[in-house]
Formats: structure tokens, sequence, C-alpha cells
């Protein structure tokens, strides 16, 4: 068996604007985030992870190696291009209520109704695309670290449908566990050499030192 440790990335600015980041988009970090990123790592510092693979956007890229810092032992990391957020087109940079106004069924779609969601007024990537590149990037991070733990950092809507998908949802249902708050963590167990997954817990926050709101949440 090999367990999976998801995070999402530390709050940015435009994640507090509530405004779309996507691929394109790489607002900093707030300062209480890397507060938040210690905090993660002081959660995560006894487990002994093989390897910890991350998104080489700046955000996700500073979160994991904020957390490798705390770590007791200090694993190799690898930036993957595969492990990035979303390419939202259109609505990169665009406060969530400007999008609404402007491309009402898309937005509605991208946060509900995923199944539902067309992504060529918008441009960027649509949900099962999304999957098909995040798949295997973690079948082959599975093979490559068996019974072992390892560290994957990474956005929001992007691991919410991918993490959703790897336990079996459909596209339809890949929202109905909820979402996602900055800094946390979900962990999934892989058997079967990535072929089998199974939920331990979903968005843990419960190291964070202050409560959780609206514009944490994706």
């Amino acid at each position: 068996m090999t367990r999976l440790y998801f995070v999402r990335h530390g709050k940015t600015e435009w994640n507090l604007e509530s405004r779309y980041q996507g691929a394109g988009g790489d607002s900093p970090l707030l300062e209480q985030s890397y507060q938040e990123i210690k905090q993660v790592g002081e959660f995560l510092k006894d487990i002994e992870f093989a390897h910890i693979y991350a998104s080489p956007i700046k955000r996700a890229r500073d979160t994991a190696l904020g957390i490798r810092k705390q770590l007791s032992k200090q694993p190799p990391i690898t930036f993957l291009s595969r492990l990035e957020e979303f390419h939202l087109g259109k609505m990169e940079g665009m406060k969530f209520a400007d999008v609404k106004a402007e491309f009402p069924e898309e937005a509605e779609n991208f946060k509900l109704h995923p199944d539902k969601y067309d992504n060529s007024v918008i441009g960027g990537e649509s949900y099962p695309d999304v999957i098909a590149r995040m798949t295997p990037a973690i079948q082959e991070i599975v093979q490559a670290n068996p019974d072992q733990n390892v560290l994957i950092v990474s956005h929001g809507a992007a691991l919410n449908a991918e993490m959703n998908h790897l336990l079996g949802a459909s596209l339809p249902d890949l929202k109905k566990r909820g979402g996602l708050a900055n800094t946390s963590t979900t962990i999934i167990d892989s058997n079967e050499a990535g072929t089998v997954f199974s939920l331990v817990k979903w968005n843990d926050t419960e190291y964070l030192n202050r409560e959780i709101s609206e514009t944490d949440i994706v």
C-alpha cells in the first residue's frame, strides 16, 4: 500500500480576493500563509516520506519547499507540470462575480456541474482534460514508491477533480465531497499498483490556528 498525502497550496492574494488563478495566474502567497505552511509541516514532520511531488507553479512550489523544511527527514522533491492547476483561459485573473456576470453558464457549471462544463467559450481545459493528464502522473508516482508515504502538493480545483476521480466518482459527482481549503491535507491509500484508491481523510485543516473562511475553499 502507498499512502498519498495531498496538500493544497497556501492561500494567495487572489484567493483572498475571490479571483480565478488557474495555471496561468500566480498571485503571491499571503504573509499568514507562510506560518500556515509551517503548521502543515509540523503536522506531517514525523512521517517518513519517500518523495515529494509538486506542481511547478510558484504558489505550490513554495508550499512544498516550506513543508519540506519542517520535516524530520527531508525527502527528494520533483516538480511535475501534470500536477498544475486547471488552465482556465479567459477566467484567469477575473473575480468570481465578474465571471458569473460575463459567463454565467460556464461559471455555474465549472463550480457545480463538471459534466456540463464546456470550455470552448472560456478556453483552457475541461474536467476530462485535467483528469487525463493527472491520473497517469499519480499512477506513476504510486508505482515508483511502493509501500511508501508520498507528499503531493498541488491546486484546489485540479486536486478536487483528480482525487474524486481516483476514488471512483463519476463526472457529474466530482463535487459532491465539497471543496478543499488552502493548506488542507487529504489522505488517500493506493493498492494494486495504483489501480485501487481508498479515502482515509478528506480536507483536514485541524492543525491550522485559525477558522476557515469562504475564501479558503475551492
